[in-house]
């Protein structure tokens, strides 16, 4: 294409010579040059980045969410992603870099805080708030993962026997950055990043939305069977109906790797329109959990919006103030919930099943998509309101 454009212009040149108009051409050319210049300025301007931090980036929590962008689910242009982690939490990173490394995966990149933090500094000014406030500003949203047991210390209460504290120095992390975002009732009069941008995008799944919650001051029930339900054992649990099981407690009494980890159940949505936008929904859609504790007493300033069907769990929570804020309990971005060939059960001698098929043929597979349909327009949104 280049080569028949530049023999067109040689054979005008060769043209207007012989008539004594080489001056002419040589004014005219270099017009053209100069507006191709500002149009190609004009055009690599108008290409907004934007960018995303995610929180706790193993190598399967990238692999995951990769999969949501290459087939669309998370739809972004010029989508750029900030893999954010303290160096004293309990995973190996290399993985995350190796597993970028042999993707090819380039908008991706990996950033680890040193800085220490302590539990006695989470909610106040400390070592990291100058890094919180540059990656706030220098992005247009934040998602936080799942991932285990809130050390109960963290939001004032005694530790429960069947509380587990695998990454205590993750949670420390993670808590004071959403503090540092929302504010929280321990430190009222700590100004929160979101003053300054209100519609900036802060999403938390499961883990994500426990640590939202406490960082602005709320608790946590630490074990919904016994506390909610009063059982004790894995097998009264199991004889439950499917919508107080929150996780597979098959898992605790079975060898076999092909059981789901978590648990199928129906939600009650309240109020839809902070999780899928303007979309229509079923009132009860079916999501898929892998959690044994849950909220109990609210953060400063969030509203419950989903509940389980009986509504001791709460489900989904939106921010009064920032309406871009966001914590489901439930998990929406597991692969096998939208790719049919990766299968599991729910016990030894049940057939091997997609997450796909179980939510489609209840009619919830859409709002699924949804979910990340929103999250992706709010990332716009911020974008170009920056």
């Amino acid at each position: 294409m280049i080569s028949k454009k530049l023999t067109g212009i040689f054979y005008i040149f060769k043209i207007l010579k012989q008539n004594g108009m080489k001056k002419i051409f040589i004014g005219i050319l270099l017009n053209l040059i100069v507006i191709s210049s500002f149009s190609q300025v004009s055009e690599s301007s108008d290409k907004q980045i934007t960018k995303l931090i995610l929180v706790h980036p193993t190598e399967y929590n990238l692999t995951l969410f990769n999969y949501l962008i290459e087939n669309k689910i998370v739809s972004i242009d010029n989508l750029e992603i900030i893999g954010l982690y303290h160096k004293k939490e309990i995973y190996d990173y290399s993985q995350s870099n190796e597993y970028l490394k042999n993707k090819g995966i380039k908008f991706i990149q990996l950033r680890k805080i040193n800085e220490d933090i302590s539990p006695e500094s989470l909610y106040q000014t400390n070592n990291c708030s100058e890094i919180f406030n540059e990656l706030f500003n220098q992005s247009n949203g934040i998602l936080f993962f799942g991932g285990p047991d809130i050390p109960p210390a963290i939001y004032n209460e005694e530790t429960e026997l069947k509380t587990e504290i695998l990454d205590p120095y993750r949670h420390y992390f993670e808590a004071s950055f959403l503090f540092h975002l929302l504010g929280g009732n321990q430190n009222t009069g700590f100004k929160p990043l979101l003053e300054s941008n209100p519609e900036y995008t802060v999403y938390g799944i499961c883990l994500g939305m426990q640590t939202m919650n406490i960082a602005s001051g709320g608790t946590m029930i630490q074990d919904i069977p016994s506390e909610l339900y009063q059982y004790n054992t894995v097998e009264q649990i199991l004889k439950a109906d499917a919508n107080v099981q929150h996780r597979n407690y098959n898992t605790n009494i079975s060898i076999d790797e092909d059981l789901f980890p978590g648990s199928f159940h129906e939600i009650k949505i309240i109020e839809s329109q902070p999780i899928i936008g303007n979309e229509k929904t079923e009132i009860s859609p079916l999501v898929y959990s892998n959690h044994h504790q849950a909220i109990e007493k609210l953060g400063k300033d969030f509203q419950i919006i989903a509940t389980s069907v009986d509504g001791k769990i709460v489900e989904a929570i939106s921010h009064k103030k920032f309406p871009n804020v966001l914590g489901i309990q439930f998990h929406p971005e597991g692969t096998f919930m939208y790719n049919t060939e990766v299968k599991y059960k729910k016990s030894n001698n049940d057939s091997l099943v997609s997450g796909y098929e179980v939510i489609s043929k209840h009619g919830s597979y859409k709002f699924h998509i949804d979910i990340w349909k929103e999250f992706s327009r709010k990332l716009c949104s911020v974008n170009n309101k920056k």
